[in-house]
């Protein structure tokens, strides 16, 4: 029984140039796309393009939009806080409005 031949230096570089020349034949031998599917693939490519770009537009839009509400938020929660607490005479005042405008409805 013949034991495993470990291939030399030379053999292997003779088995991996004859791969690379069917390789290159096989490429050679593929047909040539026609210049309509060419086209049709160019134009279906910039198509889903132009929708990633259109969604990503849409998002960073969004996103901005969000970014401008949260800031007039805390914009108005910090013209809210700055705002100085009603005195007494301004409560009661509210107070007797609501008074006044209740008894006017049962009336």
């Amino acid at each position: 029984m013949a034991g495993y031949k470990e291939p030399t230096f030379q053999e292997r570089t003779a088995l991996a140039q004859k791969a690379r020349a069917k390789a290159l034949k096989k490429l050679a031998a593929r047909p040539q796309m026609d210049e309509a599917e060419v086209a049709r693939r160019k134009a279906a490519q910039e198509a889903r393009d132009a929708a990633a770009a259109e969604k990503r537009a849409v998002r960073k839009a969004a996103i901005e939009q969000a970014k401008a509400e949260k800031q007039a938020a805390a914009e108005a929660a910090a013209e809210a806080a700055a705002q100085p607490e009603p005195t007494e005479e301004e409560l009661k005042a509210g107070r007797d409005a609501k008074y006044a405008a209740r008894k006017a409805r049962k009336k």
